[in-house]
């Protein structure tokens, strides 16, 4: 079979606005059938796919049957980004009881009466967290009665880990993936494990996982090191990974800039950083500051009562309105000595900790702090409780203008611009510093590893930033892909629609290509 003929055939569950098909039609793959119940993804996968997408997989796989819409044929690869959610228990505990909390039972359908060749799962890494201890060894049993050979233990990658020439990019998003493999009848009894009374054996780890969040990809040509992901030479740097680049189209369905009060907040803490590194020679330390700890203080409470703080004024800077730092403090303003307080012994071990770093921290610099909180109007309503917090992760970065943030509700969060941490929903989508905006939806596009010619049409900026929250990396799954054929490629040459999957995917190998009886071609 030649390179230009390898293809095999995949359904695309839970399909998105197709992650996972970008991903294997790369590869040779050619989906016969796909299901999302969100309309507006939907519509994304079919303008993009040709294929449609719309449906619920609860009417066609279900105790009655497995339709999927008239595809009878086979299928190779079976994917699915399903959601992680509970399942009940035997005795006195149950899980959640939801509706969607056995939508995995579906998929189990399909898998019992269609019997693809290639099973490739994705999950949010909690799956395989003590609470969900019970649902993952539910599905590990399930697959493993049902004929197929994976891992017990689970596979754990992120897009970040890969170089951008192996289809990586600059985000950390740790998702569990299960990928499986039918195995033939006659070699089951061999291959699945058991436990000594002959039952399924879900604790069993079998083969080992096809990638770990260990794996490390620090490629070498004569000693140089061409990629490591935090290496500050040779690791991720998101202003010239591509992700963002000079004559993208200013996107007409969102306003990427700032408000004048995010700009403010930004701005004050900022001064602060600044402040502090001119008076000692260092960033700041990697802590959370808070604000509101040091009116633990009670020379500063007693400012924040008497309202003492008042707010910048605003002025014209360049086409824009923006808070400008007062200079009109009265003089004795700044407390001559502060006396610290207590810390409370019943609280959590971290929260003393943090606190006992802010309360060490503000008795160093009070005479700073409290000026600038007066500048900035700190304690006054312009910032709400947890904007007065900052997350500094950001090392040695000289400012906070220059950094990646994230306005968070636990407080403003900034980190080196290296990589970003995983796409969510979009009151937290990554601000770029240097740029002073968020990032756009193409921008997000490629961070999930999407073509250029990806298209969302004329939906709302809100639902492609959602999209893309809960969609699959590209990149990811490729290698995913990938590393499961070459873990299983012995197994898979025993089949036809395992040797249709090797030639396809492992298409540029030497001995990828494998005729009918298994052998290199």
């Amino acid at each position: 079979m030649s390179k230009a003929n390898a293809k095999y055939s995949f359904v695309d569950l839970f399909a998105g606005i197709g992650g996972f098909h970008a991903a294997l039609a790369a590869t040779g793959g050619v989906c016969e059938y796909a299901v999302e119940i969100d309309r507006e993804a939907a519509a994304v996968y079919e303008r993009n796919w040709n294929k449609p997408a719309l449906g619920d997989i609860t009417d066609d796989a279900n105790d009655e049957g497995v339709t999927l819409r008239g595809y009878d044929g086979p299928i190779d690869v079976l994917t699915g980004g399903f959601p992680c959610q509970p399942f009940s228990k035997s005795g006195a505990q149950h899980g959640m009881a939801e509706t969607r909390g056995t939508l995995f039972w579906n998929i189990a359908r399909i898998i019992e009466e269609r019997e693809p060749t290639v099973l490739i799962l994705e999950n949010v890494r909690n799956l395989v967290g003590p609470r969900h201890r019970h649902e993952w060894l539910t599905i590990i049993e399930t697959l493993r009665f049902f004929g197929y050979e994976v891992s017990g233990a689970p596979a754990i990658f992120s897009p970040h880990l890969l170089p951008a020439w192996m289809g990586g990019t600059p985000q950390v998003r740790e998702r569990v993936f299960i990928t499986a493999t039918l195995v033939p009848e006659r070699m089951r009894d061999e291959r699945i494990p058991r436990t000594e009374t002959g039952e399924i054996d879900a604790e069993a780890i079998g083969p080992k996982p096809v990638a770990t969040m260990n794996d490390r990809f620090p490629i070498k040509k004569g000693g140089t090191e061409l990629f490591h992901p935090g290496d500050r030479k040779s690791g991720w740097n998101l202003l010239t990974s591509g992700i963002i680049r000079e004559g993208d189209p200013e996107p007409s369905n969102v306003d990427l800039r700032l408000t004048e009060t995010e700009t403010l907040w930004i701005d004050a803490w900022d001064d602060l950083e600044s402040t502090i590194r001119r008076a000692t020679g260092r960033p700041l330390e990697g802590f959370p500051y808070w604000a509101d700890s040091w009116t633990d203080f009670r020379e500063l409470s007693r400012l924040v009562v008497i309202r003492g703080f008042q707010a910048p004024e605003r002025e014209v800077v360049g086409d824009r309105k923006r808070y400008v730092a007062r200079t009109d403090m009265p003089e004795g303003f700044v407390p001559a000595s502060v006396t610290r307080p207590a810390i409370d012994e019943t609280l959590p071990a971290w929260k003393q900790s943090h606190l006992r770093r802010n309360y060490d921290f503000f008795e160093r610099h009070f005479a700073e702090v409290v000026a600038w909180a007066y500048r900035w109007g700190v304690y006054t309503d312009l910032f709400p409780a947890s904007r007065r917090k900052l997350e500094w992760q950001a090392q040695d970065a000289p400012r906070l203008w220059d950094t990646v943030m994230h306005f968070r509700p636990s407080g403003i969060r900034a980190k080196r611009p290296t990589y970003l941490p995983a796409l969510v929903a979009i009151t937290q989508t990554s601000i770029v510093g240097p740029l002073e905006r968020r990032l756009s939806p193409r921008e997000t596009a490629r961070l999930q590893g999407l073509p250029e010619w990806f298209d969302f049409g004329e939906q709302r900026a809100a639902a492609t930033y959602k999209q893309m929250g809960n969609g699959v990396n590209v990149g990811v799954v490729r290698h995913i892909l990938r590393e499961h054929v070459r873990r299983d490629r012995a197994l898979l040459k025993l089949t036809p629609a395992g040797q249709r999957i090797i030639n396809a995917v492992l298409a540029d190998e030497p001995d990828a290509t494998v005729g009918a009886l298994g052998a290199a071609e």
